[in-house]
């Protein structure tokens, strides 16, 4: 009998927001494929967890996959975590599930938090609808042509947003959009729910001056 994949979100910054079920799912599973192992091991040893941790990231996931899924056809309960929030939210994971699914193997998400609905609900922005862009290409030009589409994109259906972005390029971006949108209106949130947690709203041109590049970013528009 196969085993399971548990898709298990942890917290994005204040590590007491993490659900029951997934510090039950965390203590449960056979061992935990995690990006990296300091991360997750101050989380595991908040919450008194002893288990087994495998590293799992964008360098190793394509080697590793077949390992993984040979040992959950064997019927091991695997666990998948990101440093931070849902994993495959612009994080590696999703050629993992994509194979366990064509392998029929059982898949359970343990939902909790996201950087991206944290920021959308914090906004003040329309939450009917939004797009959410991860990081942007690391390539000016590249760059330049997904925003130049998204903007023909919301021009059709009305939404707002999001990207997430580093604090060595959170200044160049906010100039891309502003060279791309205009200077529209943005919000820059920075380390969500963390002791620095920060919030910033208004055009480009305002607030620019006020953004410390230090932390994650989220910005929306």
């Amino acid at each position: 009998m196969y085993g399971t994949l548990f898709i298990v979100s942890t917290p994005i910054g204040n590590i007491k927001d993490i659900t029951l079920r997934a510090i039950e799912t965390l203590k449960d599973v056979d061992y935990i494929l995690c990006e990296d192992t300091r991360k997750t091991g101050h989380l595991l040893n908040e919450y008194q967890i002893s288990k087994k941790m495998v590293i799992f990231n964008d360098f190793n996931e394509e080697r590793m996959i077949n390992t993984v899924v040979g040992e959950l056809e064997k019927g091991l309960r695997i666990a998948l975590v990101s440093d931070a929030g849902t994993p495959l939210v612009s994080d590696p994971g999703y050629k993992l599930v994509r194979e366990a699914i064509s392998k029929n193997i059982k898949i359970e998400v343990i939902p909790g938090a996201s950087g991206v609905i944290a920021a959308l609900a914090i906004s003040g922005l329309p939450t009917d609808k939004f797009l959410f862009l991860g990081f942007l290409p690391k390539k000016d030009g590249k760059r330049e042509k997904l925003l130049t589409d998204t903007k023909e994109a919301v021009s059709k259906v009305k939404s707002t947003v999001i990207i997430y972005e580093s604090p060595f390029r959170v200044l160049k971006t906010l100039a891309q959009i502003k060279n791309v949108f205009g200077d529209v209106d943005v919000v820059v949130a920075r380390e969500l729910t963390k002791m620095h947690e920060e919030t910033i709203r208004g055009k480009i041109s305002e607030i620019s001056a006020k953004i410390k590049p230090k932390g994650e970013f989220v910005i929306l528009f």
